[in-house]
């Protein structure tokens, strides 16, 4: 090894002594002298290696949790499931056959009475009557029981009877008990009546509207008349009703 080799690994390798042998000296040019061994080399050491630093193990991956989670137990193929419903669907299980039903007794049907027909409520007025009848007059009020009581001995009634020629023993007096007419049937079946005179509106059924006030009505098939008035209290402090009400009395009676 050359000199300037040995300086540059002397430098290389630092704080390492190297070995350089002894060239041999050229043989004898005696053949037949036996010459001393040569030593032999020794091999040069190992450099020490850099230690390394440490390579961090790659963690192990975890295994997602649906995988634990997932049965043990499954099919070949994802659509085994599917093949199995649609095998099923083929091959229906057949319903169970309902239980017969009990015989049960047969009904006769019930004959429901007729309903009786509606009765219209001026059929169902109620009225009050008060005095005779012998003449056959009626005098047809609307009034409060107190009031109607007190009728028979109005000064106003009084003397438009004297001046009909009539007393207060001669007519009948009739209190309509409800804000409907009376029933001109049902009156006369209590009442022989061939004159009436209404002191008020809406006393009698069948004169609601074919009649007018101070105008005296005539029913020929029934034998009577009829007049309508204001009501008492108005006709008896109020002379021009007084002159309206006494023309239609006179046609009334003369009749």
């Amino acid at each position: 090894m050359s000199t300037e080799k040995l300086a540059f690994l002397q430098n290389f390798y630092t704080d390492v002594t190297l070995y350089m042998p002894a060239e041999p000296a050229e043989a004898p040019a005696e053949p037949a002298r036996a010459t001393a061994a040569a030593p032999v080399a020794k091999p040069l050491p190992t450099p020490p290696e850099k230690p390394q630093p440490p390579v961090a193990e790659k963690p192990t991956p975890l295994r997602p949790i649906e995988e634990f989670s997932r049965p043990s137990m499954a099919f070949s193929k994802p659509s085994a499931g599917l093949e199995r419903l649609a095998t099923a669907a083929h091959h229906p299980v057949p319903a169970a056959s309902p239980a017969p039903a009990a015989a049960t007794p047969p009904v006769s049907p019930v004959v429901q009475p007729l309903a009786a027909p509606a009765v219209p409520p001026v059929l169902l007025t109620p009225f009050t009557v008060m005095g005779d009848n012998a003449q056959g007059v009626v005098l047809l009020f609307r009034l409060p029981t107190e009031e109607f009581r007190k009728l028979h001995r109005n000064v106003f009634l009084n003397k438009m009877l004297q001046a009909l020629n009539l007393v207060m023993a001669d007519v009948v007096l009739v209190n309509v008990d409800s804000e409907l007419p009376v029933a001109l049937v049902n009156l006369r079946k209590a009442l022989a009546a061939t004159h009436i005179i209404a002191f008020g509106k809406n006393l009698l059924d069948t004169t609601i509207r074919n009649t007018q006030i101070y105008e005296p009505v005539q029913f020929p098939s029934l034998g009577l008349s009829y007049l309508s008035s204001a009501t008492v209290d108005l006709v008896e402090y109020d002379v021009s009703l007084k002159k309206r009400l006494w023309p239609g009395l006179q046609r009334m009676f003369r009749s």
